[in-house]
């Protein structure tokens, strides 16, 4: 492992100084206050920030290509003169002007936008220089609006000794002037000994260049760069740089991890009989897969420092009565135990099963969300604070400054990715003591690729129930145009004349001109034209709280039989008797949420459908999503699909830190890196941890703080 590089002239505290790179952006020539703001906005502020932000692709012009080899869809440079120009008026303002160079091959150059000054020195005869992309056109190849220029009949050429880049656009600069500051940053790099902070061993196993070398190459690649390499992320250049993000943003989790194992727990060790009373009070035997997972939670919870574990499995697999039952143990330790959900539906179903569960063992479970008001916040404040309230379920209310537990054990949070990182610290930190913190156990239905686990949970122990409960019959997925709505509300007819109940689910509230989907009041009303014989409910997120309890308790009781919902339904909904399911605009959701919405139904013993209904024409990437639904009723397969096609920023929530921000690294590309990264992050926790540091202040920054909560 090598020691922190030392810069020359310098001590051995010479690592305290600013890391290279660090200098402001003012630093540089003909960045101003200006400037420096237009670079503040894409979260550039540092010379260092310039490095890293990498080129989109790059351009060839380092030859000249003859127009006869030219063939569709290829960048390319030229060389030729002017053999005409015509301009058109006859739809739209046009410019076109014929090319050749000799080589028995025409290009004609098309433009939408162009002025009196061009046309007086495009004409015949002229020599020019332009590069584009050729397309096929009326009249052969064509290039659309390729950038030129205009060259004497004796000028040199002067082709390019590299590829040129382009990078992602700073808005109200423009492409030349970013390129030229970025030009003046890279020639700032130190030496390599000096930039270098991958181990030594790392690189050499993996066949990487040093870091200047890869930045280097990254924006100034040579002619005979094979492009293709870099459009797969497979070129050394850039799989050095994705190492050492990955690398950085996996030990800003790690580092949270052991700031939070500094402090102590309560070891919460039952003799387990409030459990076992709980477990016979159930109407079903626990899965092997629930059996192993509360095992691991019992396990973690009875030692003197804080669990940190995210339980993930598929929908309707059991995850609520895993933490019920964690919450028995702390309970019978004579500790408090609180649950924070994400949206109030959830949260009221999580408070139904709870007092389902717990009252009948003479145990007090407390609502507290933000409509408890007045007297009854009051009451409830208190019982908190007195620890008469065992059991605490909740939203974001939890949270406020003004809820204090008596000796908090147990933090539970659902749909994790739902709260910012923030939050959750918020939660811990209800229950700090002295030096204690409580235990946390952390769940999601939303099945968590175990790439994508693996880098976003690094500060987390993850268990996995990977088996369902028995008696779950597979949901049946088809997907159908729109324009056979009229089926699709015969099918409802005829199931709920069987004694079923139905979904329909839109994607927004009310109608809007902007965005293309059925509403859910309009399609409720239009709905109960349709269907005069059957007992219609609405849902929605505008709804009040009592209303919403309401509509959901007649839907359970069988009192509804279609219950037209936004997506406020996406989980916690439990009504073993609804078998059919209708998604509208199904093309506007994503996997995982389609995958959510379609684990409302197949909840008891009755065969279940999913129609997935979508408005053509559909994009590509709405007909993979499609057509992945209707293949595989698979989450943890569904979600590798979602990584892929959407990224971990999306799949995760925004608000998950850093991971919608990686600016190399491909979680679904690169996975293969991740052992490799684990590895490096362990050697250098362990011998050079101010290496470490280093490394999360160049690639995660400010924001390592939040990274691993």
């Amino acid at each position: 492992m090598p020691r922190p590089p030392r810069r020359r002239g310098t001590s051995d505290g010479a690592t305290a100084m600013a890391p290279a790179g660090a200098q402001a952006l003012s630093t540089l020539p003909g960045v101003g206050p200006k400037v420096a703001e237009k670079f503040a906005v894409r979260g550039l502020l540092s010379v260092q920030d310039l490095w890293l932000h990498l080129p989109l692709r790059y351009e060839d012009r380092t030859r000249i290509t003859p127009i006869a080899s030219l063939f569709p869809g290829q960048s390319a440079q030229v060389e030729a003169r002017v053999e005409a120009v015509e301009r058109s008026f006859r739809y739209r303002p046009t410019l076109r002007v014929a090319i050749s160079d000799g080589s028995r091959g025409t290009l004609v150059l098309r433009f939408f936008h162009f002025n009196r000054a061009q046309l007086a020195l495009l004409v015949p005869g002229r020599r020019i220089l332009c590069f584009g992309e050729a397309r096929p056109g009326q009249y052969g190849l064509e290039m659309v609006h390729p950038s030129y220029r205009l060259l004497g009949d004796d000028a040199d050429v002067g082709v390019r000794d590299r590829l040129d880049p382009v990078y992602p656009a700073v808005e109200g600069l423009g492409p030349q002037s970013l390129s030229r500051l970025i030009g003046e940053a890279l020639d700032r790099l130190p030496p390599a000994d000096e930039l270098e902070l991958l181990p030594e061993g790392l690189r050499d196993r993996l066949k990487l260049p040093t870091l200047r070398d890869a930045l280097l190459t990254a924006h100034r690649p040579p002619p005979d760069t094979n492009l293709r390499d870099f459009e797969l992320g497979v070129h050394p250049a850039l799989r050095r740089l994705a190492i050492e993000e990955l690398l950085a943003h996996h030990l800003s989790l790690r580092r949270q991890r052991i700031s939070l194992r500094a402090h102590g727990a309560m070891p919460v060790r039952p003799a387990g009989k409030l459990a076992a009373s709980l477990r016979r009070g159930l109407k079903f035997e626990l899965t092997g897969a629930q059996q192993r997972v509360l095992a691991e939670v019992a396990q973690d919870m009875a030692h003197p420092e804080p669990m940190l574990r995210l339980v993930q499995g598929d929908v309707g697999s059991g995850k609520t009565v895993v933490a019920a039952l964690a919450a028995a143990n702390a309970v019978e330790a004579g500790r408090q135990v609180a649950l924070m959900a994400p949206t109030e539906l959830l949260a009221e179903q999580h408070l139904a099963n709870f007092r389902g569960w717990f009252e009948p063992l003479g145990l007090r479970v407390a609502w507290l969300a933000g409509k408890v008001t007045g007297k009854a916040r009051t009451a409830v404040l208190a019982e908190i604070a007195s620890g008469q309230a065992q059991v605490v379920v909740g939203t974001h209310a939890l949270m406020q400054d003004k809820v204090v537990f008596s000796s908090l054990a147990l933090a539970i949070v659902d749909e994790q990715h739902r709260f910012g990182v923030h939050q959750r610290l918020a939660l811990r930190d209800k229950g700090l003591s002295g030096s204690q913190v409580p235990h946390q156990l952390v769940m999601t239905a939303t099945p968590i690729p175990r790439t994508l686990a693996m880098s976003a949970y690094a500060d987390l122990d993850v268990s996995v129930i990977d088996e369902m409960p028995p008696g779950r019959t597979p949901v049946q997925t088809v997907a159908i145009s729109g324009d056979r709505r009229g089926e699709v509300v015969d099918r409802i007819r005829a199931a709920c004349a069987q004694g079923r109940q139905a979904y329909w689910v839109c994607t927004l509230i009310e109608d809007s001109e902007e965005v293309e989907a059925q509403a859910a009041q309009s399609t409720f009303e239009q709905l109960g034209l349709l269907l005069p014989g059957l007992r219609l409910g609405l849902l929605h997120g505008r709804m009040k709280s009592l209303e919403k309890q309401s509509v959901m308790a007649d839907f359970k009781a069988g009192q509804l039989q279609l219950l037209v919902a936004t997506t406020v339904i996406e989980v916690g909904v439990d009504v073993p008797n609804a078998s059919l399911m209708i998604i509208e605009n199904a093309e506007r959701l994503g996997l995982a949420q389609l995958h959510q919405l379609r684990g409302r139904v197949g909840r008891g013993a009755a065969a279940s459908s999913c129609v997935l209904m979508y408005r053509a024409p559909l994009s590509q990437m709405a007909r993979e999503r499609l057509e992945v639904m209707r293949a595989s009723t698979d989450g943890f397969l569904i979600a590798e699909k979602d990584l892929e096609l959407r990224g971990p920023g999306e799949l995760l929530g925004t608000r998950q830190t850093g991971l919608a921000s990686f600016r190399v690294a491909d979680l679904a590309r690169d996975a293969a890196l991740l052992p490799e990264v684990h590895a490096a992050a362990d050697a250098l926790l362990a011998q050079a941890p101010d290496l470490a540091d280093r490394l999360v202040l160049r690639w995660v920054g400010g924001a390592a703080k939040f990274a691993g909560a």
